[in-house]
């Protein structure tokens, strides 16, 4: 099953990052969001995908060209130029299609234009910029029990804000930014089957105000829902929380050794 990467917008809410490089390219740890995505699905036995570019596609497009110098020791033979490239890495066998989709397609022209990519096989979908610890595995299973033509992950955000239980005037529970128990939103992870490209309506078309919708009103969307850990980077503060968590090795959607 195909994994198909949604990476071409603007990501005008993290400008400080985002003026130089697409926000998938931003780093957490020293490698980009778009690289922990990947390790996400890959340990879950998904490696087959395929990159939606727009904004700045060329930074994605080298950094893939130049993934194995990059991550690998080799040796170089000057003058002729040969070279060889030394051991192994946990990427090895990932299947990467660099697909442009535009400067100016929404997230469902952007899904419309990878069908020659997809074909007529079922697919999953998720943005550039979120991390999870979903089982996607478990989620393709619960879609295909599912007989519908979507499937949405629905996550529980965590709060902007420290939560307090007071009682009799004292504090009994502090938690600084908990997970909200009330209230559902789209978390991304999608899984889809090929008849959603006949509903998405072209290029402008968004998944958020126009494919999901109209899933929803067909009764064709189902809802994954998902109690973990879940986290975009919208902003220059997510992005400084999420490295927090990967220094200090407690980052809850590294769920590969």
């Amino acid at each position: 099953m195909k994994v198909v990467i949604l990476a071409g917008g603007l990501g005008t809410r993290l400008r400080e990052e985002t003026e130089f490089r697409p926000k998938p390219m931003v780093e957490i740890g020293e490698r980009p969001i778009l690289w922990h995505i990947m390790k996400i699905y890959a340990a879950h036995g998904f490696s087959d995908f395929v990159i939606c570019l727009g904004y700045k596609g060329d930074v994605i497009r080298d950094y893939f060209m130049n993934y194995e110098l990059r991550n690998r020791d080799f040796t170089v033979t000057l003058g002729s130029r040969d070279l060889e490239v030394h051991d192994s890495h946990g990427e090895s066998g990932w299947r990467v299609t660099l697909a442009e989709t535009g400067q100016s397609a929404m997230t469902g022209g952007r899904i419309r234009k990878i069908r020659p990519y997809v074909g007529d096989s079922t697919f999953m979908v998720t943005y550039g910029d979120g991390v999870a610890n979903v089982d996607v595995a478990r989620l393709a299973a619960f879609h295909s029990r599912q007989h519908r033509l979507a499937t949405v992950t629905a996550v529980r955000p965590s709060s902007r804000y420290g939560e307090l239980a007071i009682r009799d005037g004292a504090v009994t529970l502090f938690q600084e930014k908990p997970q909200v128990t009330s209230g559902w939103i789209n978390g991304g992870f999608f899984v889809f089957e090929p008849g959603v490209f006949d509903l998405i309506e072209g290029e402008d078309d968004t998944l958020e105000t126009g494919l999901l919708p109209r899933l929803a009103a067909r009764n064709q969307l189902s809802v994954y829902e998902h109690e973990g850990f879940w986290q975009c980077m919208d902003t220059y503060r997510e992005a400084q929380q999420l490295n927090a968590m990967w220094d200090a090795g407690a980052a809850p959607w590294k769920v590969w050794s």
